[in-house]
């Protein structure tokens, strides 16, 4: 029987042996050895870092693509980034005689309302199981102003951890609406920026990295209360805005002034594709503080969702607005069908709105309100939406035991 050679164990399925020249170890002997060399704190550590399994940038993707339509470009950016900064935080201390020190990087997404930035976000937090705190910064103030501290971004993502301030500490905090605090004109008052540039120096300090003093439970910061502390070194920050006008500042540096004769026009999908050839530069020029651009390493650029779009949108992705609805249907036996042109109608009408993919919610439950209402009585019914229920307004096709139609 094989037995440890430092603590004469016998081998169990608890207590594993490892056999090497004439002479076994135990697995409790490993683990006591790891201590005295390094310590009882690295211990899990190390040993979380090596086993954590890191996704490549194309499983990644592959995750965003059943959840994001189109934006292919962004989701690749953007799972390079979220790969390149779990690897960063598990794998750079493995690699032996090398101090070089990797820096966090943040990214940005550019992209109209309700293109997929937040999605994304969520998707990807989701899916790798991190806690993710999402903030809109225009509610944010700087301290002391009537509003929401920057830092209480921090006390929502040690919330979201359940209070574990180890996967706190590798979150991700998405801020939402960057754009809406760039500062104001040089010409501006005298009248403080209160969630303008100071808002953004305010989130200087925790997106470059150091510890936060933050109340475990929110609200303000007062001298008497306990304070949690948090190191935003690891923590992956990612901002978005529509940044409307941007396109018009790359227009100018580029060389194709906005005003002045002569001048090519252009139609909107080649506006739309400028975006693409945004540089830090232009971000300052729109009102961004050059430190806090410095320190959103990666830009992720988001196109307007198109009619085409919006019907995969609707129809696709595994968490799909129809296959939603199609689903509380068949809970009470009842089948739902969509003609196709009565969702290129959807798609038209949210278009019109201008909200995005998110206006396509609101305009479902207009349709569908009403017979949700009477949907407990109508098991064995098929309902049908024809184009005209949705362009004026009639009563669905109600059809008893049907098949299911093309």
């Amino acid at each position: 029987m094989k037995k440890c050679s430092f603590c004469n164990s016998v081998e169990s399925g608890e207590n594993r042996l490892i056999e090497g020249n004439n002479v076994c170890i135990c697995e409790h002997c490993v683990i006591s050895a790891y201590k005295i060399l390094f310590g009882d704190e690295e211990v899990s550590d190390n040993m979380d870092n090596e086993h954590k399994k890191i996704f490549t940038p194309k499983e990644l993707k592959k995750v965003l693509d059943d959840y994001v339509i189109g934006q292919s470009r962004a989701k690749k950016v953007f799972s390079v980034g979220v790969y390149n900064h779990y690897k960063r935080i598990f794998r750079s201390a493995l690699v032996e005689n090398d101090d070089t020190e990797i820096q966090k990087s943040n990214i940005l997404f550019i992209g109209p309302t309700g293109s997929g930035k937040t999605l994304m976000a969520q998707t990807m937090a989701k899916f790798l199981d991190v806690p993710i705190a999402i903030a809109d910064a225009t509610s944010l103030t700087e301290a002391g102003y009537v509003g929401e501290d920057v830092e209480n971004i921090l006390t929502k993502l040690l919330q979201e951890a359940d209070g574990d301030i180890k996967k706190a500490e590798r979150g991700i905090v998405f801020v939402d609406e960057i754009d809406k605090i760039s500062r104001m004109s040089e010409n501006r008052s005298i009248t403080r920026d209160v969630s303008g540039e100071g808002v953004q120096q305010a989130l200087l300090k925790i997106i470059e990295g150091s510890i936060v003093n933050i109340p475990p439970k929110g609200g303000r910061k007062h001298p008497n209360q306990e304070f949690t502390q948090i190191n935003t070194e690891n923590i992956l920050f990612v901002c978005g805005g529509a940044f409307d006008g941007l396109i018009d500042i790359i227009k100018r540096r580029i060389g194709n002034n906005v005003l002045g004769f002569n001048q090519i026009k252009r139609n909107k999908s080649e506006d739309d594709n400028l975006i693409e050839l945004v540089e830090p530069d232009d971000l300052v020029n729109y009102g961004l503080i050059p430190e806090l651009v410095g320190r959103l390493h990666s830009f992720a650029t988001l196109n307007q969702i198109t009619e085409s779009d919006m019907v995969e949108i609707l129809t696709k992705p595994k968490n799909a607005i129809l296959k939603q609805y199609k689903k509380l249907f068949s809970i009470d036996g009842v089948e739902l069908t969509f003609e196709e042109d009565a969702l290129k109608e959807i798609a038209k009408l949210a278009i019109m709105r201008k909200t995005g993919a998110r206006g396509l919610r609101s305009i479902m439950e207009e349709i569908m309100t009403d017979v949700m209402f009477e949907l407990p009585e109508l098991k064995g019914y098929e309902i049908l939406i024809t184009k005209e229920v949705v362009v004026n307004g009639v009563k669905p096709l109600y059809i008893k035991n049907s098949k299911k139609s093309a």
